[in-house]
């Protein structure tokens, strides 16, 4: 256990005295005062108001979107870099760092220890028992890094597949923000450890009172981090040097140029711009045949792939690999007929895996598959079903819409309908019974007529 101490939440408190007095020396003020100076940026970064706004974020999203977003990868990240901050906040660093700022001395009482010879500084145990605290605190903030990084690009690639786009533009914003006060963070907390093991080893050989028997503290943060932290650590070149050489750059290449003037060109007024057009639109068609025949490529190599699969189970993954590609290029016809593709080959899949013979089948649906990868022509019998499919849906929609127009109206229709309806049978029945004996008067007497006409 003495070999992770650093990674308990509460280290135990070493039951010692926190101040010994040593006699001053030429390093012991500069270390103090480094030391102090390094603690209030720390103390800054902690306590800044940046940091606390965005920790609201975080909880904010992970509150609204609890119920929504349960089985989301993107969520789940943003879970765990929660937890490292909730650990962060546990183990109450700022607290440590404050108590050790006021044990240090003063700048008077560093002032004093020149006329006396002698100081009061933080004992051993108390500088050791800080060491191990900001170690488990660099170690924490690492994570952290790591977490919002994976969080990032999970956000990322969800705005890549065009899902919930404005959340995760807003996920992405909050991460990078993190990401660099927490490195920040990192980079202070390395060069506080340095100042604490150079104020160690001048109160080890003053008034040595050792802390730590079965543990050694490492030489450098970076080191105790490993390889894979070591580019947080580095120092980058500071704002006000690259200002300095951005507006150096700058001067040299300004020109004096008078706007009031006008200003000879080295192109003449009746210059022929026919040739510059020619090349642009030659290079934009050089583009779309590159595209094209990339494009061309790599339905050719799916086509090869296709056609040597022996199992469904290869298919599959070459179809899956083939739906991304699609996805990337924005191809929706030939993702959604592969994604259908895919649906059939999983079934058969199943199939195969329970032992049936399914290779008669494998022929037929390597056709159909590479007619989804470039639908050219009609397509083939089984994948006119999808087509018939989708008409039916969109047929039943709007016959689904229409009942329920004629459901709502249909009271009134009939309760209309029926007075309609016997007024007509009335006037029908009316003018039946005034017309029959007219038609059969007519009928007789053009008969009668007739025969009479005859001689009858």
């Amino acid at each position: 256990m003495a070999a992770e101490l650093w990674n308990r939440v509460h280290i135990p408190f070493p039951s010692a005295v926190s101040t010994v007095r040593i006699p001053a020396t030429p390093s012991t003020d500069p270390n103090v005062q480094a030391l102090l100076e390094q603690n209030e940026k720390v103390l800054k970064l902690i306590r800044c108001e940046s940091l606390q706004t965005e920790v609201r974020v975080l909880y904010e999203l992970l509150y609204n979107h609890n119920n929504s977003l349960r089985g989301n990868k993107t969520f789940k990240g943003l879970q765990q870099v929660e937890q490292c901050i909730n650990r962060l906040k546990t183990m109450k660093l700022d607290v440590a760092l404050q108590e050790l700022a006021e044990v240090c001395p003063s700048s008077i009482q560093r002032k004093l220890t020149l006329t006396c010879g002698e100081c009061d500084v933080p004992s051993q145990p108390m500088l050791e028992w800080t060491c191990l605290k900001v170690l488990g605190a660099g170690q924490l903030m690492s994570c952290t890094l790591r977490r919002c990084s994976t969080a990032f690009v999970l956000s990322k690639r969800q705005m890549k597949w065009e899902e919930f786009i404005i959340l995760n533009v807003v996920i992405t914003s909050m991460l990078s923000r993190l990401w660099v006060i927490f490195r920040g963070m990192l980079v202070s907390l390395s060069s506080l450890y340095e100042r604490l093991l150079d104020l160690l080893r001048d109160v080890a050989q003053a008034q040595p009172m050792p802390f730590l028997t079965e543990y050694s503290l490492p030489a450098d943060l970076a080191l105790f981090l490993g390889p894979s932290c070591v580019f947080l650590l580095t120092r980058r070149p500071r704002a006000k040097q690259i200002r300095m050489k951005i507006s150096s750059v700058e001067v040299k290449a300004k020109k004096i140029e008078d706007f009031g003037v006008a200003i000879e060109r080295d192109l003449a007024n009746d210059t022929d711009m026919k040739p510059f057009f020619s090349i642009l639109r030659n290079f934009k068609k050089g583009n779309t045949l590159k595209e094209k025949t990339r494009k061309d490529e790599r339905k050719l190599r799916f086509e090869t792939q296709v056609r040597k699969a022996a199992t469904f189970t290869l298919i599959t993954s070459h179809i899956e690999e083939m739906i991304e590609w699609c996805r990337a290029q924005k191809m929706e016809k030939e993702k959604r007929l592969l994604s259908f593709m895919h649906l059939k080959c999983q079934k058969m899949e199943h199939l195969e895996t329970a032992g049936y013979n399914v290779k008669k089948k494998l022929r037929a649906f390597r056709r159909d598959t590479l007619w989804a990868s470039s639908p050219l022509g009609p397509p083939p019998t089984t994948l006119r079903s999808f087509t018939l499919m989708k008409r039916r849906t969109c047929q039943k929609t709007r016959f689904r819409s229409l009942r329920t127009v004629t459901k709502t109206k249909q009271p009134r229709t009939q309760r209309n309908g029926k007075d309609f309806s016997e007024s007509r049978l009335s006037e029908d029945e009316r003018q039946s019974r005034t017309t029959q004996p007219l038609l059969r008067s007519c009928s007789t007497d053009d008969i009668d007529d007739i025969f009479a006409s005859v001689g009858l």
